[in-house]
């Protein structure tokens, strides 16, 4: 079975995310043991943010890092699981919040597909960049 990374490349509508795991030097722990739980970015998520702030992102390895790993919960979370939390913890240190009114949403981001399952984990597709506080 393909890992998160694998996935996320094949797929073809990851190609910010892809470009910046890279940047970040996160394509080795993505590509790792595992499990992890993605919550996904779009490129059309991605394309939201203004493409001055988005360059300076992929720019800044720390702050990037940050917000990628923000992204991640540890452990392999399906739907059902993710929906029976209010907060999730991330690899980044805080959490994200979850509610579940008008559909599933992690923080301000809509999850448009979930339970993409990988080697080393799962991927939910989320509509936004979730960003930490």
């Amino acid at each position: 079975m393909p890992t998160i990374l694998d996935i996320a490349v094949q797929a073809g509508s990851f190609k910010t995310l892809v470009q910046a795991v890279q940047a970040a030097g996160l394509v080795e722990t993505l590509s790792g043991e595992g499990p992890f739980t993605v919550f996904a970015p779009t490129d059309e998520a991605f394309a939201q943010i203004p493409q001055e702030t988005l360059q300076a992102m992929l720019a800044d390895k720390e702050k990037l890092t940050a917000i990628l790993t923000y992204h991640v919960a540890p452990g392999k979370l399906m739907a059902a699981d993710v929906v029976r939390s209010t907060q999730l913890q991330t690899l980044q240190g805080q959490s994200i919040t979850v509610s579940t009114e008008g559909g599933v949403r992690v923080d301000n981001a809509n999850v448009i597909q979930t339970d993409i399952e990988a080697d080393n984990g799962v991927i939910h597709v989320i509509d936004q960049v979730i960003m930490p506080k």
